[in-house]
């Protein structure tokens, strides 16, 4: 079973930071995973919430501000003093730490509450300019984006995410056009987890930071788990 770093190395760093990610990239797991908003004047930034207010000294939405606005907040100093002076990434900042490891890559849209009209053609753009093209899946719980960035991108692998029991989830997703399944880790336990698996769809689960819960999952035949402690749960599923 892989591991993925969830929004970085996050356990021990600030979530979605350059400095959760360098973490992340020195590692021997298999991928990384962050989230990406856009701002008010078109940039691509990574950060989990539609605020700022819950990882930063600042407060406002994303689509309100400019990136030079919010590089001047810092998003380090909530986590801990020796983060201090951490700034917000831009996609292409996170994309250049990755450029040159193994790692796979996983972007998640983050549309799902505010429309970022364009993200689609804006990351699809970034990822032909470093040639990532190969190494990324492209994840959301907005569906409806999912299955327009395949339109846009066949080649790329996409994902849905969902957090609910669904029935035949694998069904629901080759109608949206999604490769790939993001569960909800207590839903992955449930049959639909297995019926997933065996129709042959990828299934990766969020967030699993406990190693009798990865012991379970990997039992089940979940492909992959994202983790905020990806050093530590590599560790254990590979004693």
């Amino acid at each position: 079973m892989k591991v993925y770093a969830h929004r970085g190395s996050s356990g021990t760093h600030p979530e979605n930071t350059i400095a959760a990610f360098k973490a992340a990239a020195v590692l021997p797991i298999h991928g990384v995973e962050f989230d990406v908003h856009m701002t008010k004047d078109g940039e691509l930034v990574v950060i989990h919430d539609e605020s700022i207010n819950r990882t930063s000294n600042g407060q406002g939405f994303i689509k309100d501000m400019t990136l030079t606005e919010l590089k001047n907040y810092d998003f380090g100093s909530w986590y801990s003093a020796k983060f201090r002076g951490e700034t917000i990434p831009t996609l292409r900042e996170v994309l250049y730490v990755f450029k040159d490891t193994h790692h796979h890559i996983n972007i998640e849209l983050k549309s799902d509450i505010f429309p970022y009209e364009g993200m689609e053609t804006k990351v699809l753009q970034m990822l032909k300019e470093y040639r990532l093209e190969e190494r990324v899946v492209i994840s959301s719980f907005n569906h409806e984006m999912v299955s327009n960035f395949k339109k846009l991108a066949p080649h790329i692998e996409t994902a849905i995410l969902f957090m609910e029991v669904m029935i035949a989830p694998h069904e629901y997703a080759r109608l949206v056009g999604a490769d790939s399944l993001h569960a909800y880790f207590p839903t992955a336990l449930r049959p639909m987890g297995k019926e997933a698996i065996d129709s042959g769809k990828v299934l990766r689960v969020f967030t699993v930071n406990e190693e009798s819960y990865a012991d379970m999952l990997k039992q089940v035949g979940v492909h992959a788990i994202f983790t905020d402690f990806p050093e530590r749960m590599y560790m254990c599923l590979n004693k």
